[in-house]
């Protein structure tokens, strides 16, 4: 098959993977393509078992396997064993970046669920087609965004899971680096964390929280006991995990950047000096914080005096970047370090 027929093969198979019901013509109009030659394109791709038909609806073939591991019964092993025995052979003749990305993401994520959870059992459904893998991970131990509340002492789970945008966060110190998530959920196309009726998720464009309650098709979730892992990676990905660390890391100093979502935070406009206190906390081990306002129309004096005076005055060694400010968060922040020099 030669790149433009993989090509048309690719756009077909996620259009049917996205259930959008016209995507033989889509597919026709995208390429110009007959559609008679659109279907019998389709009808290759079936005979070749990547689709099939269920009740007249076209469907990835995927293969799917579950695996339930117990403390007590000596199966929450090392991770890396868990992952030799359950899902390399999902990944054993993807391209070499590739494995190293689930190499990565899994035992990070698997870690977590067997030394931080203090989970005594652990599931794992991996599904497996054409275009992608997804793997979901549930534990039934201390949920990560309660573990992290109570460890810091935050006010709120919201609090919490706002340290996730950030990076560098572990409950254990002495052992970990606390860059587990954060970079896991950037190398991968999908992530997600739900728990105590929260949902941190990170796809190719940014960081989102949200509560259960308030997505349909989740609520049945908002009870579980534990944390719900959710990882995504398409067959097709080019990316890597040294060129995700190089964004956000120095080789001789480590993890010395972030980059902060702030409507995902606090909305299009943060307003309080309390916000501000919040955002800033943990800033001053990064080099750079990038404070991304995208969907930001204003800030309030208070959150720009205690962001670009305050903070800077006190840790002038962290340098806060601005990107995508509109008109509005530009001239608050040029007024507040005019105004308080």
């Amino acid at each position: 098959m030669d790149k433009k027929e993989e090509h048309i093969k690719r756009y077909i198979l996620e259009k049917i993977e996205r259930e959008q019901m016209d995507f033989a013509k889509r597919a026709s109009e995208a390429f110009g393509i007959s559609l008679d030659e659109i279907f019998e394109f389709i009808e290759n791709i079936e005979k070749s078992g990547v689709i099939e038909q269920k009740n007249n609806i076209y469907q990835l073939v995927c293969k799917e396997e579950s695996i339930v591991l117990y403390r007590d019964k000596g199966q929450l092993v090392d991770e890396d064993i868990i992952y030799d025995d359950f899902l390399e052979k999902y990944v054993s003749e993807l391209p070499v970046n590739i494995q190293r990305i689930w190499q990565y993401a899994f035992m990070e994520m698997m870690n977590n669920a067997i030394d931080h959870s203090e989970a005594e059992k652990v599931s794992m459904a991996i599904r497996s087609n054409y275009l992608n893998i997804k793997i979901l991970i549930m534990d039934n131990g201390v949920g990560i965004f309660k573990k992290i509340k109570e460890f810091y002492k935050y006010e709120s789970l919201d609090d919490a899971v706002h340290e996730l945008f950030k990076g560098k966060l572990t409950t254990d110190i002495e052992n970990h680096s606390g860059e587990g998530i954060f970079f896991t959920s950037r190398v991968l196309d999908g992530f997600a964390a739900i728990s105590d009726g929260k949902i941190f998720s990170h796809n190719n464009h940014d960081d989102t929280l949200r509560n259960l309650e308030n997505i349909e098709v989740l609520k049945k979730y908002m009870d579980i006991k534990g944390t719900m892992i959710y990882m995504e990676l398409s067959k097709f990905t080019n990316k890597t995990i040294q060129e995700v660390m190089d964004m956000f890391a120095d080789v001789d100093e480590g993890f010395t950047k972030t980059r902060i979502p702030i409507k995902n935070i606090y909305g299009d406009f943060p307003v309080s000096r309390s916000q501000a206190r919040r955002l800033c906390n943990r800033f001053d081990s990064f080099r750079e914080v990038e404070l991304d306002f995208e969907g930001v129309s204003e800030i309030g004096q208070g959150f720009a005096h205690e962001l670009f005076v305050v903070f800077h005055n006190r840790y002038p060694d962290t340098k806060l970047t601005s990107m995508n400010v509109s008109e509005g968060v530009e001239k608050m922040i040029k007024h507040v370090q005019h105004t308080f020099v």
